[in-house]
């Protein structure tokens, strides 16, 4: 990886990217001790639940609208307007919580205004690579933004949880502040093309071309069906997600969900590495369809027994195959959308991932403690078949449903096979010619990319 990063074709990548990490692990340290706060404050439950539809909501609602500004605006003015509009809001709740005035619904508009700025730097960020990066190496960039997103869930929980008692809430949002700060320093020293935007405003409204990435995705079949794939993938891995504290806490202390939870982190480091290093196959597709079938199996090993360790194993497994799929279908998708599509084309991925996600928050629990929970109690409607194979008890219906999940992703994989369209996305559509790094001066206002010397 740090070969990669050494080449001068990718240092303005680099740059950028280092700045990303820095400001991830800060907003990864604010989120935790916001969660902290609010658990402390309220010791309810559903709370926590509502911060996290605070999430994703703002990802299914304005996803659309922010592709269209992606793709109609220059990328890194949206990238630093956003980074600077996160630090003027987190700098509000680190007055409030300076003045002891801190309260539960600024938790909640904090984390629906910080999603939705995210929900436009996400894709900004994402369609600015891609021409920053010559094709050969958008694999290994893809798992660095992985790495990125591993590296900063797994060092904020150890380290959130020093700082919190250290230096209190306020002063782990200062050290957020800084990392806002490093990030725009990243964003302002390099040179990044710019698309021509001329003759847009002709061709076609600005509103109109909010809903210009669900048709263009909607003519081509591959991408299509890619978006599809990954809705139902994402209902399967997101219900996974909710799941992991109820399984564990059934039959171990907290310690052990840590253990487990640190092992799935320490999992997606190094698939995240990995990819960043290796940059999946030849043939991407393959890598998204065999990793998303050995993550469904590593979901069905999770249901098998009541054990920390084999938990631990499993989640470890299968977060070592995220960074995999997901590296390889960011760089088909990099590689086959045209670059003036890029941001709305992502913008759509951002929505559906919302939109699922929000379906996966209201369905977990009504789904796991009134159906399957009771099924896998002793007496149980399926205590003497499943019951056989996985036990019965507390917890055992909610590793039931997990098993089955885990069979649903492998499903998936296997419908991904078998769709022509799918398969062969990466031959049916790379003649939808995207600009190579060293071919940027023919796209850009600014000339060849290059890193200011520093």
């Amino acid at each position: 990886m740090w070969q990669i990063l050494a080449r001068r074709e990718l240092r303005p990548f680099a740059i950028i990217w280092c700045g990303q990490l820095s400001s991830l692990v800060g907003s990864a340290l604010t989120g935790f001790a916001l969660g902290v706060w609010l658990f402390q404050r309220t010791g309810a439950v559903t709370d926590l639940a509502l911060n996290a539809l605070c999430t994703t909501l703002p990802m299914a609602l304005l996803s659309p609208l922010a592709g269209a500004l992606v793709d109609h605006h220059d990328r890194r003015t949206l990238m630093i307007a956003s980074d600077c509009l996160a630090a003027t809001v987190t700098l509000a709740i680190a007055f409030l919580a300076l003045g002891g005035r801190l309260a539960t619904w600024h938790v909640y508009a904090f984390t629906v205004l910080i999603s939705a700025l995210n929900v436009l730097h996400g894709p900004a960020y994402l369609a600015t690579v891609s021409l920053l990066v010559p094709k050969e190496h958008l694999g290994r960039t893809s798992g660095m933004t992985s790495l990125a997103y591993a590296a900063s869930s797994t060092v904020a929980p150890a380290l959130g949880g020093a700082l919190v008692v250290t230096v209190g809430l306020a002063g782990v949002i200062v050290i957020d502040l800084a990392t806002f700060v490093l990030a725009t320093v990243s964003l302002l020293v390099v040179s990044i093309p710019r698309l021509s935007t001329a003759g847009q405003a002709a061709r076609s409204s600005y509103w109109h071309d909010v809903a210009a990435g669900w048709r263009y995705i909607a003519a081509r079949p591959g991408l299509l069906w890619m978006t599809l794939y990954f809705a139902a993938l994402n209902l399967a891995e997101g219900m996974s997600n909710v799941l992991r504290v109820p399984l564990v806490l059934s039959f171990a202390p907290p310690t052990a969900l840590g253990a487990v939870m640190s092992a799935a982190g320490l999992g997606g480091l190094a698939g995240s590495f990995l990819m960043s290093t290796w940059g999946g196959p030849r043939r991407r597709v393959h890598g998204v369809l065999a990793f998303t079938a050995l993550a469904g199996l590593f979901m069905v090993v999770a249901a098998l027994r009541p054990s920390v360790l084999l938990l631990g194993i499993a989640y470890a497994g299968r977060y070592v195959c995220g960074p995999l799929f997901s590296g390889c279908a960011t760089a088909i998708q990099q590689s086959v959308v045209a670059p003036g599509m890029q941001g709305r084309v992502f913008a759509v991925g951002s929505a559906v991932r919302g939109a699922t996600l929000t379906l996966v928050y209201l369905a977990a629990g009504p789904l796991a403690d009134g159906v399957f929970e009771p099924l896998m109690i002793v007496g149980g409607a399926l205590s003497g078949s499943a019951g056989a194979l996985i036990g019965v008890g507390p917890g055992r219906g909610i590793a039931l449903l997990m098993g089955l999940l885990g069979l649903v992703t492998m499903g998936v994989a296997l419908a991904g096979r078998l769709s022509r369209r799918l398969y062969r996305i990466e031959e049916e559509l790379l003649d939808a010619a995207r600009p190579q790094a060293s071919d940027a001066a023919q796209v850009t206002a600014e000339g060849a990319v290059r890193a200011a010397e520093v």
